[in-house]
């Protein structure tokens, strides 16, 4: 008797360890796609952030020449001025405008 109690436990447990061994795969397999997903938001967040650089730097060439807390400077000096500030205001009125298809 005891020997098939003991036979019946060790199926059931290795049975257990199966399951175990598969969900832990799941677990991995939903934590790799996981990283998959946010290493493709931070590749278009460093790309969007190239490309405006790179537009910058091909309208404003001598922003080249400036370091990084210079032109840090420079920017907030630009978008500080109320005429900037009203053109940022215009195109993101446009941009909302187009998205929305409004008619404005």
């Amino acid at each position: 008797m005891q020997i098939i109690l003991r036979i019946n436990l060790d199926g059931t447990k290795e049975k257990v360890e199966r399951q175990l061994v598969q969900e832990q795969h799941k677990i991995q397999r939903l934590e790799n796609r996981a990283a998959y997903y946010e290493k493709g938001d931070r590749r278009k967040r460093a790309h969007h952030l190239i490309t405006r650089g790179a537009a910058i730097e091909s309208v404003a060439p001598l922003a080249k020449t400036l370091t990084e807390t210079e032109f840090y400077a420079f920017a907030e000096k630009v978008f500080d001025l109320p005429e900037v500030k009203g053109l940022l205001m215009e195109a993101v009125n446009e941009h909302n405008c187009a998205e929305q298809k409004e008619g404005c």
